[in-house]
């Protein structure tokens, strides 16, 4: 968006001027005020309180999800489930990064899942070739399937940003970068762009991508505004079923076939619409504008299929995205009919008031399924979290919903296609 004061005369410039920056607390005198900051706090926490307690379910729909609840499926999850330890339930809802586990933590732990950040590579080497990366995601899924230490059987899988081409790949195709792509205004394009990025993430040997970014952007301040498609909602909306058909494949095609891959719809939600376009900063839209405006790309992926979503590192009403209970379960998950994953984004879990990287119960009991944990905070976050159910601070019933959701993508992804006792 893009914010202009036409020049009428000094006194009419100056009114405006003192109206758009009072949230500066600059009067209009030119003199600074007096800031009480207990007070801003207070009308801060307030505000919150009001949109809570203002919350309107009935704003939000319930989505016609293309893909249907399995019944074959679910009793696999259910199977799995019942045999599993509280250990190796909390190692599948552990995401860590690939410079800072072994094939050995692996083989040990169990994790669900791992990632590669950006710059991050197979042996550090910037230059792997697509064999590297192959050799790296075999390794460590048969120390995923091996029990030998854990006594899981259970497949990890592999995320990757691969936003506009599997741009961590030396030779991969890149395309441009979001915002151009929305300027073409062509979701079948998109969808076709999609499509090849999923061809050659699958054959590198990874399962997942953490794409399409669905922002809505309203101030071209934030350093991210080029990650948008649009500032028209309704060519988010159009671009995000397209990608993610592009990267799953259509429902009733080869949806999650062997060149797809799982996709994720990010980030959970208002990411474009912060306060001065501050990058996870405050969105403080009305609910009713945060369907409208930052919400539509979640309704056309998710009505597409999408089997995951990413938690934001906003706010909304001063709310870490990461410990939002309503945004994340009352709305996402039971009002709009999402049974996928939640994950969440590089330590955003530490934002949440009271949490720090290595233990957020709040955002477990919130809603959020898989911690994305970088550093070695992945071990303390672990163990943490075990010691959290044992306490009674987040319940059983919580963990087997979150590896309920995991087990069920990862089945419908096919991953335990080799795996005969399911």
């Amino acid at each position: 968006m893009k914010y202009i004061i036409k020049t009428l005369n000094v006194r009419t410039s100056l009114s405006i001027l003192c109206l758009a920056i009072t949230s500066l607390l600059v009067g209009c005198n030119g003199n600074k005020q007096e800031v009480d900051s207990t007070k801003i706090l207070e009308r801060a926490s307030a505000s919150s309180e009001i949109t809570k307690k203002s919350s309107n379910i009935g704003i939000w729909p319930k989505l016609d999800i293309a893909v249907k609840t399995d019944v074959n499926i679910e009793n696999k999850v259910a199977l799995l489930l019942t045999n599993m330890t509280l250990e190796q339930k909390v190692a599948q809802m552990i995401q860590p990064e690939i410079r800072d586990i072994t094939v050995e933590d692996m083989r040990k732990y169990g994790f669900g899942s791992y990632l590669n950040g950006g710059g991050a590579f197979p042996d550090n080497n910037k230059h792997a070739t697509p064999a590297d990366w192959i050799k790296l995601a075999e390794s460590l899924y048969q120390a995923s399937i091996d029990d030998s230490i854990d006594g899981s059987k259970i497949p990890t899988m592999w995320g990757t940003d691969a936003v506009h081409g599997h741009n961590n790949v030396i030779g991969a195709t890149l395309f441009p970068h979001n915002i151009g792509l929305g300027a073409a205004n062509n979701p079948e394009l998109i969808e076709n762009i999609a499509s090849i990025t999923a061809k050659e993430v699958m054959v590198t040997g990874i399962d997942w991508v953490f794409a399409p970014t669905v922002a809505v952007v309203r101030d071209d301040r934030w350093g991210r505004t080029y990650e948008g498609y649009s500032e028209d909602p309704e060519i988010v909306k159009k671009y995000a079923s397209a990608i993610v058909k592009g990267l799953q494949g259509a429902v009733d095609k080869d949806f999650l076939g062997d060149q797809r891959v799982i996709s994720t719809v990010k980030h959970f939600i208002g990411d474009g619409g912060t306060e001065n376009g501050d990058d996870q900063g405050n969105n403080l839209t009305s609910e009713e504008d945060l369907f409208k405006l930052h919400a539509q790309g979640y309704v056309g992926g998710l009505t597409a299929g999408a089997q995951s979503v990413m938690a934001s590192f906003n706010s909304w009403h001063g709310d870490k995205s990461h410990g939002n209970k309503y945004l994340m379960t009352d709305v996402l998950k039971e009002r709009m009919g999402f049974d996928g994953f939640v994950v969440g984004d590089w330590n955003g879990h530490g934002q949440v008031k009271g949490c720090s990287n290595e233990s957020c119960p709040q955002a477990v009991n919130a809603g959020l399924d898989i911690f994305m944990v970088p550093t070695n905070a992945w071990k303390p976050l672990y163990e943490n979290t075990i010691a959290q159910v044992n306490n009674g601070e987040i319940s059983l019933t919580r963990i087997d919903d979150a590896v309920s959701r995991i087990l069920r993508v990862k089945i419908r992804a096919g991953l335990f296609l080799s795996l005969i006792h399911i």
